[in-house]
């Protein structure tokens, strides 16, 4: 493992742009009409919040994933090593935490599939971005 000092600052941005080319994508023309209906999303709803907001956040959220997926992959560079740091942690830990929370909430299978389906896509993604860049050699004292 790496520490944050040596984050690849460029790939993070890079990677956490992506989720938004990925989101679009997932939640517009691939699944967005079963998306809106699972989860009981209407055009109206989604347009009385803050985008700015939003979509600023959901920048954050996605670097601070590219970022922690940078520090675990320390010096273990490369697309498949990203690859698999991504689908490790989206499906393991993301994917499986939802489908918790989801069962309790007694959501419907639909909803979970989609939404867990776009984590980790998006983390594969990260990954491997993240994996293509090599990070930042530490300045020691």
């Amino acid at each position: 493992m790496q520490h944050l000092g040596t984050v690849n600052v460029f790939a993070v941005l890079v990677a956490a742009l992506a989720g938004f080319v990925i989101g679009g994508s997932w939640y517009g023309p691939l699944f967005g009409k079963s998306w809106m209906a699972a989860s009981g999303m209407t055009k109206e709803k989604g347009a009385e919040g803050n985008m700015a907001i939003t979509f600023g956040l959901a920048f954050v959220f996605n670097a601070i994933i590219a970022v922690g997926i940078s520090i675990m992959l320390g010096g273990h560079r490369g697309l498949f090593s990203g690859l698999h740091m991504g689908l490790f942690a989206g499906f393991f830990f993301v994917a499986t935490a939802l489908g918790v929370i989801y069962l309790f909430e007694r959501r419907p299978l639909k909803h979970f599939l989609i939404n867990a389906g776009y984590q980790v896509v998006n983390f594969a993604v990260i990954g491997m971005i993240i994996g293509l860049w090599p990070s930042v050699k530490s300045v020691t004292p």
